[in-house]
């Protein structure tokens, strides 16, 4: 196999040049979340999608059932864990595992594993640069088989401060940490919300992650044209360095892409308000501005 280049994507030339290598394991995420106006629920898998057509290799994860913690109250929260552990090493993903992840919107699923990913330890992961639909522009096929692999180990380790949690966002407010909320301007400005309350976290910035990406295949605009939206959109970037960065969305999803965004500007990671907007949108005794 090719080394993994270096951050948070590859190509699609670089992951058809290493299809087949016993140590690569492609997975599939897509989903489908529905607008804040439609009915609930809002949040799908699409386990269709991927048996009818999937790259060559790939599996299949469902973002709602295989990496979440069932059991919690608020949506989608990270698995704990030794389900993780379990989910991954049943499909033949383990320590020595080199993991490209794809959908086909705008690389939030695959967003939400690579970061799950990386809360477990786990760096060997990349994002496959316009998923589904940068690969299927450029000419590579699809299949409708199923693969299998041997069982694997995988070893959760965690890294706490890759998440983030409500009463650690509240104690950061007004203390110099970024907060980059990555939903629409209409669910920022509180005319739209999936939850009870409507507005945004004290303090936050609005950089909708759809605006970070290319509207045509869903690729990631370059580090200088990041850059430019990020500064366009409030942000002294030469601060950065200093200050802790956390993104938020309303699940802890579609806030990935405008985290790895600043990450593709600024080589910095941000964490994860993994409870995002679900809780803290819902929690009358928590601050919010519209």
């Amino acid at each position: 196999m090719s080394k993994l280049p270096d951050g948070p994507l590859v190509s699609t030339t670089w992951l058809a040049a290493n299809l087949g290598d016993p140590r690569l394991r492609v997975v599939d995420m897509r989903g489908k979340v529905l607008p804040p106006t439609e009915p609930k629920p809002h949040y799908f898998a699409r386990r269709e999608d991927y048996d009818a057509a999937h790259i060559p290799g790939a599996v299949y994860l469902n973002w709602l059932t295989d990496i979440v913690n069932l059991d919690d109250p608020v949506p989608v929260q990270v698995a704990p864990p030794a389900k993780i552990a379990r989910v991954l090493g049943a499909l033949g993903i383990g320590d020595d595992s080199r993991i490209i992840i794809y959908d086909d919107w705008y690389s939030m699923y695959a967003g939400r594993l690579l970061w799950v990913l990386r809360y477990y330890g786990f760096e060997h992961a990349r994002i496959l640069n316009g998923g589904l639909l940068k690969w299927l522009a450029d000419g590579h096929t699809l299949t409708s088989e199923v693969p299998t692999y041997p069982p694997a180990t995988f070893t959760p380790r965690p890294q706490p401060e890759l998440r983030k949690e409500a009463d650690q966002v509240l104690a950061a407010l007004g203390t110099g940490t970024l907060l980059l909320d990555a939903r629409s301007a209409r669910e920022f400005h509180g005319e739209e919300s999936r939850a009870s309350r409507s507005g945004h976290i004290p303090g936050a910035i609005n950089v909708f992650y759809q605006n970070l990406l290319s509207a045509d295949d869903h690729t990631y605009a370059s580090p200088e044209a990041l850059r430019e939206r990020f500064a366009a959109a409030g942000i002294d970037l030469s601060t950065v360095a200093e200050r802790e960065v956390v993104a938020y969305c309303n699940g802890g999803v579609s806030a990935t892409p405008t985290a790895l965004a600043f990450e593709l500007a600024t080589g910095k990671r941000a964490a994860l308000y993994d409870g995002s907007w679900n809780e803290w949108g819902n929690d009358a005794t928590k601050p919010l501005e519209v």
